[in-house]
């Protein structure tokens, strides 16, 4: 009895032993197997770009300037968080912490700024956002090819037109004295002239206004080129059923180019806080800084003229971290509700 209880205990000590051989042997397999996989992609990934070496080589011009000019430039965010002195560089500039980041939550003007700025967002969002929509909608139904080329060429133009000569033709235009727009409004409505440009309440529909006109045949080149994919088939067998154009545009347009629209409007959410301040610059006067003076305007006032180089990079770097939250924000809601994300 002793000794087939020992023979049994043996055997089963030695099917151990087999299994543990067998299960390393089966992690070396599962080991060179991946490193298998590895090399064959490495392999495939390098005869590719062997395939497509001048077409790499034309990339490295590009690459280069992002890395000088984009990548680069980021160690010098590291002043947000000192107080920087050209004369000793920013190594050797003191370490603050954040202090001039407390110091623009505190400032007196920062709820102004936020306000001004979330405001002006919103209202492009919110007007210049669903019109190059509508405009690609209805360029997309003219049947005439030269009135349509036609269309979108002067739909284009105002893009390519800089934003200094934008402002001086939005001043002519509103002038009180030479303007037209207070002529008409003299001669047929009997109006007294209107200072446009010296008054808060008409500061953001002119700046909303003269956006929309300069941007929206450019914005719409994206839509267009998405329509352009939309299969013809799918027209074809909804007029068979008589459906008309609405019901075109409903049904088979809008959903065809809505991934378009999503991504385009989580990119819009992502910079919201990122108003340009050129326009604003040359727009606005000390009698419209109320409603007109926002974060890239104080950004800009507090590191060229006061020279306050610390303080101007922590506003900066603190509202493109807001921006970033709000992208990543806009894309984990897209992808919820519309199942469309950037990531």
């Amino acid at each position: 009895m002793q000794n087939s209880y020992c023979r049994l205990n043996l055997a089963f000590k030695k099917m151990k032993c087999f299994n543990s051989i067998k299960e390393v042997f089966v992690s070396v397999d599962a080991v060179k197997h991946k490193k298998v996989i590895v090399d064959f992609r490495w392999n495939t990934l390098w005869k590719e770009i062997k395939k497509t070496k001048y077409l790499q080589l034309m990339l490295i011009p590009a690459i280069i300037w992002y890395i000088i000019f984009c990548y680069g430039p980021m160690y010098g965010v590291t002043i947000a968080f000192k107080d920087f002195n050209m004369r000793i560089g920013i190594l050797n500039s003191p370490f603050v912490g954040f202090k001039h980041f407390e110091r623009f939550i505190t400032h007196p003007y920062f709820w102004k700024l936020m306000r001004n700025t979330v405001l002006l967002s919103c209202y492009s969002l919110i007007f210049s956002f669903p019109i190059p929509i509508v405009f690609a909608l209805l360029l997309n139904e003219v049947r005439n090819i030269k009135f349509k080329k036609f269309v979108q060429t002067v739909s284009y133009l105002p893009h390519f037109i800089s934003t200094v000569a934008i402002v001086g033709m939005i001043v002519m235009m509103l002038s009180p004295s030479s303007g037209f727009i207070n002529k008409l409004l003299t001669s047929w409505f009997e109006i007294e002239p209107i200072y446009f440009m010296s008054e808060q309440c008409w500061f953001r529909p002119i700046y909303i206004i003269s956006g929309i006109w300069q941007s929206t045949g450019w914005n719409a080149i994206i839509y267009l080129a998405a329509l352009s994919s939309i299969d013809q088939e799918l027209y074809e067998a909804i007029s068979i059923d008589g459906g008309g154009r609405f019901r075109k545009i409903w049904h088979i347009t809008l959903p065809g180019i809505k991934p378009t629209i999503v991504i385009l409007f989580i990119l819009g959410l992502g910079s919201m806080l990122s108003v340009g301040s050129e326009k604003i610059i040359l727009m606005y006067s000390p009698i419209t800084y109320e409603v007109a003076d926002v974060v890239s305007t104080f950004v800009y006032r507090v590191g060229l003229f006061d020279a306050q180089y610390s303080y101007s990079t922590a506003v900066g770097l603190m509202n493109s971290i807001v921006n970033v939250i709000l992208l990543t924000i806009a894309n984990r809601m897209a992808r919820k509700f519309a199942d469309f994300s950037l990531w």
